[in-house]
């Protein structure tokens, strides 16, 4: 342009121009997402910061509980705030149910002995009173009924044993152990593992397949709803206080009777393996560890677990169940498989007890090797 100058062009360096942007940008999620905590929410939002400083307004029920749910609840919040009852001789139950016989004897004996005074045992012969070949077991024979597998007769069982061992006011640790179960470690370090932790290792955790959730009812509402149903082996372990609340129980028992049973509306529920892991969930559930502590394996997939024959044990398989230190479920949901570690008072340790199902001809395998695979110590 003739006759004038034209005004030199300002150039903004990059790094202002940015800083620029970020400030607005930063102003912006301020105001429309205001900070949680009380200086920068006078700073930046809008909104009433008073209501910061008040505690979080109560949970609002969904719905309105029923009697039966109020009074259960009652009941059970008052076991779980009572102290345990003193004893001088804290012992384990080891509850062994079974339809007849137990192979096992010999070997239970050989991990029992030494440490009378320290356990009780107690025997569920379904089918035929079994003929007892260890001292520990004679005359350790309760009342039994007839077992049905699947159902809920099984679970009645499991009540029955915990019914007689509560009896005993020094039992106070509870063991429910089959026929084919082995012990996997030395008795000390059992019960050292069982006796100086708070939590039951009731096993709990959510299989969204056909064989999970896939079984639930919705008859059992309002009480038991599909997002509460959980599975889980019924070989538990768990301290005094939770089995005296299953003593308690009657309102999710009664659910589970009804509701959760063989050839039921097109679906196979079996209660065993969901009325106390959907109950303790429940109720109580940073009480359980979420896991069992007795080995069984489900790898196959099969509907039931795998059994080891006699040429099955060796002392490195022995070694290596010991050892476990790794939880493994597997879910009917595509075939997908739950892990996690074993944690007993939030340090990793061996995940299992005792094991199952052993062929009875494993017996002398089994007592040959004892004494070198039950060498841990908590």
């Amino acid at each position: 342009m003739s006759g004038s100058r034209q005004r030199p062009y300002l150039k903004r360096p990059v790094w202002i121009i940015v800083l620029v942007n970020f400030v607005i940008l930063f102003l912006i999620a301020a105001y429309l997402y205001p900070p949680a905590t009380s200086a920068a929410c006078f700073i930046f939002s809008p909104t009433d910061c008073t209501l910061l400083n008040q505690p979080p307004a109560p949970k609002i029920p969904t719905r309105e509980l029923t009697d039966d749910e109020t009074i259960s609840q009652v009941v059970i919040k008052e076991i779980l705030k009572t102290p345990p009852v003193e004893s001088n001789n804290r012992k384990i139950a080891f509850l062994f149910l079974t339809p007849g016989q137990l192979p096992f004897e010999p070997l239970w004996a050989k991990f029992f002995q030494g440490h009378e005074g320290r356990f009780s045992v107690y025997v569920h012969a379904s089918k035929e009173k079994p003929v007892h070949t260890s001292h520990y077991f004679m005359g350790r024979d309760i009342h039994s009924e007839s077992v049905s597998w699947g159902k809920i007769s099984m679970v009645d069982a499991e009540r029955r044993l915990l019914a007689k061992a509560l009896l005993d006011s020094d039992n106070q640790q509870f063991v429910l152990l089959s026929e084919s179960c082995i012990p996997l470690q030395n008795f000390d370090y059992v019960y050292n593992y069982l006796m100086l932790t708070n939590v039951s290792f009731i096993d709990s955790f959510v299989d969204l397949g056909p064989h999970g959730s896939g079984r639930y009812s919705e008859h059992m509402m309002p009480e038991v709803e599909k997002d509460d149903f959980r599975k889980g082996s019924q070989w538990f372990s768990m301290k005094r206080q939770h089995a005296i609340i299953v003593m308690a129980d009657s309102l999710y028992y009664t659910k589970f009777r009804y509701y959760c049973k063989p050839n039921m509306e097109g679906r196979n529920c079996y209660a065993d393996e969901h009325y106390l892991p959907t109950f303790f969930n429940m109720i109580d559930p940073v009480g359980i560890a979420k896991r069992s502590v007795t080995y069984v394996d489900w790898s196959e997939r099969k509907w039931h677990p795998k059994s080891f024959k006699a040429e099955d044990i060796t002392l490195k398989f022995l070694k290596n169940l010991t050892t476990i230190d790794d939880i493994v479920h597997f879910t009917s949901d595509e075939k997908r498989m739950l892990t996690g570690p074993c944690l007993w008072n939030g340090i990793k340790r061996p995940c299992y007890l005792f094991a199952r199902k052993f062929y009875p001809q494993t017996l002398e395998r089994l007592m040959f090797y004892f004494s070198n695979y039950t060498t841990l110590s908590v």
